[in-house]
């Protein structure tokens, strides 16, 4: 992608729509952390293991996680259902807007039948299915707000959407197990629902600025993305450097479920009088990030491209896997305590929570923008699904390896610290056949237009 010209460079804004599109998705990100956050313990707790036996726990612990990413890998998945629609059918827009709406139903189900594990689980589909409707279309969303003019400005706002993401998160991790443990979990599970429904109203508000790309059609969609040309070989591109990116995100997801049950079992009292929550612990790696996020794309990022060194979307994302690994090594040394009867220290992982969130950040930015940049304009909502799709992948593969383990399968051998060496050992292989693999990839940006007048509801 050819650099602006100085002119442009200097005088070019972020489009009037970016405000209502972050401030929206801080609202949402709310909603889907706030739920995430007390999940797994409360499924333990109120379902799998009410009367806390010591023999139970195990197993109880299993299910639980099997729950949680059956409904994570579901809620990733849909994305590419959500995409089609909105690059084919209905555009961005009405998609992101009826689906919140049916987003903020499936919250209200899980506050209603949070006593009710058939009803419960019904909560969660909706969820899950409002949740991954509009997520590839959010981002996509953003990035049509941009032109050749202020494309410059993309990686920019991407990591203002990251940090919205965080501070979301960040706020919900710290104030969703405190509802939950003073209000119960209709209260819990009920709040993110008025997030949600806030998010909703803040893109709506909205609507008479955003550039608005109309959908392709069926027949054209299916041309572009089916038939020779630019879109089958953007699409091969794509899945290339995706295809190594989900066994980071099965590093990743252990942080908000299986990290958060070890975490019950550690010694959690940080300094003298302050014992976090279990849930809370996952706050640290989140305000660690909303810090870091800036420093890398104001500060190192560029500091290195000064200094001659190219820093291509494929180096930071091999960069950031190599991190993220060294979180892991951390748990698994943290449950190797733990089976051999200690009660470490929970400060072990506050460090392993800022380990991964800098891998993360380093691959999560990046993805979205190749997602959206490596794309033809009628598959740019398609391919940040398949980024997304990404998440889904790495949700199933855990909801199957917990399935086995709660069942007694063949994967049952892979408990307590055996668990965290076996993805120690997968991302080692994922990251060396990556680096092989992105060292003779070729790569082709596409820039939209320049800006259309926004269409008016």
């Amino acid at each position: 992608m050819p650099t602006p010209p100085a002119s442009i460079t200097e005088t070019a804004r972020f489009p009037r729509a970016v405000p209502f599109i972050i401030g929206s998705e801080v609202a949402e990100r709310f909603s889907y952390y706030g739920m995430l956050t007390i999940l797994p313990t409360f499924l333990v707790a109120q379902f799998f293991n009410p009367g806390h036996e010591v023999a139970l726990t195990a197993g109880a612990e299993a299910r639980a996680n099997e729950l949680v990413h059956s409904f994570s890998a579901l809620g990733y998945a849909l994305p590419v259902v959500g995409a089609l629609l909105a690059d084919w059918v209905l555009g961005k827009y009405r998609v992101i807007l009826y689906l919140s709406i049916l987003y903020c139903g499936g919250h209200a189900l899980l506050a209603a039948f949070s006593h009710d594990l058939p009803g419960f689980r019904l909560g969660l589909l909706v969820v899950a299915v409002g949740m991954g409707g509009i997520k590839s279309s959010v981002t996509a969303n953003l990035g049509d707000q941009f032109d050749q003019r202020t494309a410059h400005l993309l990686p920019k706002a991407y990591g203002w959407f990251q940090m919205a993401i965080d501070v979301g998160a960040a706020v919900a991790t710290v104030l969703t197990p405190l509802l939950y443990a003073h209000y119960g979990p209709a209260v819990a599970f009920g709040v993110p629902g008025l997030l949600m429904a806030s998010a909703a109203f803040t893109f709506w508000l909205g609507r008479r600025r955003y550039v608005r790309v109309p959908p392709a059609g069926l027949r054209a969609g299916l041309r572009q993305t089916l038939g020779p040309g630019e879109g089958r070989a953007a699409l091969r591109r794509v899945l290339t450097v995706f295809a190594f990116v989900p066994a980071l995100w099965m590093l990743n997801e252990q942080s908000s479920s299986e990290w958060v049950l070890q975490a019950t079992h550690l010694n959690r009292e940080l300094w003298p009088g302050f014992r976090p929550l279990a849930e809370q612990l996952q706050v640290t790696g989140i305000v660690f990030g909303i810090g870091l996020n800036p420093l890398l794309t104001y500060g190192l990022y560029p500091a290195l491209a000064r200094r001659g060194v190219r820093v291509t979307a494929l180096r930071r994302m091999g960069a950031g896997m190599v991190v993220a690994v060294l979180a892991v090594v951390v748990v698994g040394g943290v449950q190797r305590n733990l089976d051999a009867g200690g009660v470490p220290s929970a400060w072990w992982q506050v460090l392993a929570y800022c380990v991964n969130t800098t891998g993360v950040i380093m691959v999560a930015i990046t993805g979205l923008e190749y997602a959206y940049t490596h794309a033809p304009k009628a598959l740019k909502s398609l391919t940040t699904s398949l980024w997304i799709l990404t998440i889904a992948a790495a949700n199933f593969g855990l909801s199957l390896l917990h399935g086995s383990i709660a069942r007694g399968g063949w994967l049952a051998g892979l408990h307590g610290a055996n668990f965290y060496w076996f993805f120690v050992g997968l991302m080692a292989v994922n990251v060396t056949l990556f680096a092989l693999v992105a060292a003779r990839l070729t790569e082709k940006t596409y820039v939209g237009p320049p800006p259309a007048a926004p269409m008016l509801a």
